[in-house]
């Protein structure tokens, strides 16, 4: 028999512990709890970076001190070359030049390795199959006093025969359509035994040589070897006064395509060479 308006309603009323789970204050809470977390990773985080900086010098890095670094205080890692012998030096290249050829070298160590590089690439230069440019060049490079003996043996060196080799002219001029390829490019210098007016300097090479075109016979290759000068300084720079050359050291060839002929005539006329200081 359904109730009228009238009557009085009945009441449920829940015990004290389940009436929180129901009422609007227990949902407040959860910002509160996260509130707090986030406070507390934030002091524990505040903590951490002050106990990893307690004891560190104003202005010092949290990095670890670089090879660079390492290298101005002198020490260096046992059985590592130091970081001076490796990085270059920041020193500005020379300004000047002689046929082409820079000089106005630095009385100093680095002056004669960067005079070392810069000789090398012009003695392994295409210039150096042609007799008047290499009389020229050879003049440059070297010591007055002993100028004419090193240009007697770079003719040899350079004579008809390695000409022919080449697949060039007596006159060291390559066939028709095809580019005579000879360019040496410094990877590193070092003194192996220096003085104040002479020292002897070591320099590994990579160079490229060849006939590049189409139907060439003496494909464009590179080779590896170091050449040995023995330097004087003349008072105003630093001239070569003997050197040797041995092959190597030669690292693995990359596993890489070589290029199309015609890729490599557009390289070679494209891409000038440089010149080299330390």
């Amino acid at each position: 028999m359904p109730l009228s308006d009238d009557q009085p309603h009945t009441r449920t009323r829940l015990p004290v512990a389940e009436q929180s789970v129901y009422q609007p204050s227990a949902r407040r809470s959860r910002p509160l709890r996260t509130l707090l977390t986030v406070l507390v990773v934030v002091t524990l985080l505040v903590l951490a970076i002050s106990i990893a900086n307690r004891g560190k010098q104003p202005g010092q890095s949290a990095a670890p001190p670089s090879a660079d670094r390492a290298g101005q205080s002198g020490q260096a890692t046992p059985g590592t070359p130091a970081p001076a012998d490796t990085a270059a030096s920041g020193q500005e290249p020379v300004a000047t030049t002689s046929h082409g050829i820079a000089n106005g070298f630095p009385h100093t160590d680095q002056g004669a390795q960067s005079a070392a590089a810069n000789y090398a690439t012009a003695l392994g230069s295409a210039e150096m199959f042609q007799t008047a440019a290499r009389h020229t060049l050879v003049a440059t490079v070297s010591d007055p006093s002993v100028a004419a003996d090193l240009q007697t043996r770079l003719d040899q060196a350079y004579g008809p025969a390695t000409a022919t080799a080449f697949g060039l002219d007596a006159q060291g001029k390559a066939p028709k359509g095809l580019t005579f390829v000879s360019r040496t490019v410094p990877v590193g210098t070092r003194t192996t035994n220096g003085a104040d007016t002479a020292t002897k300097v070591e320099v590994w090479c990579t160079r490229l040589a060849g006939l590049a075109g189409e139907h060439s016979t003496q494909p464009v290759t590179a080779t590896w070897y170091t050449l040995s000068l023995t330097m004087r300084w003349t008072g105003s720079d630093w001239k070569v006064t003997d050197f040797s050359q041995q092959n190597g050291p030669a690292p693995l060839p990359g596993d890489q395509q070589a290029a199309t002929a015609d890729e490599i005539t557009r390289a070679v006329q494209d891409f000038g060479g440089f010149r080299y200081a330390r």
